[in-house]
């Protein structure tokens, strides 16, 4: 399954929507997925499952490049 993750890339600082930045992961899942990212510094803000016409949709994204967990 593919997951894209929102985050923010300092932990400590407070979440502003302009910095809010994403990543596809590859994963069973979306516990395996925080488990991947957990020695990363980041603020997860949303762990969202892609399937159907969404994930073709994101998959045509030029940002789309996908992770293995």
């Amino acid at each position: 399954m593919i997951y894209k993750v929102y985050y923010q890339e300092n932990k400590n600082e407070i979440p502003v929507r302009e910095n809010t930045k994403s990543l596809y992961l590859e994963a069973s899942t979306e516990r395996e997925v925080r488990e991947f990212l957990k020695d990363r510094n980041y603020n997860i803000e949303l762990v969202q499952l892609l399937e159907g016409n969404y994930l073709e949709y994101e998959r045509n994204s030029p940002s789309f490049r996908l992770e293995n967990a």
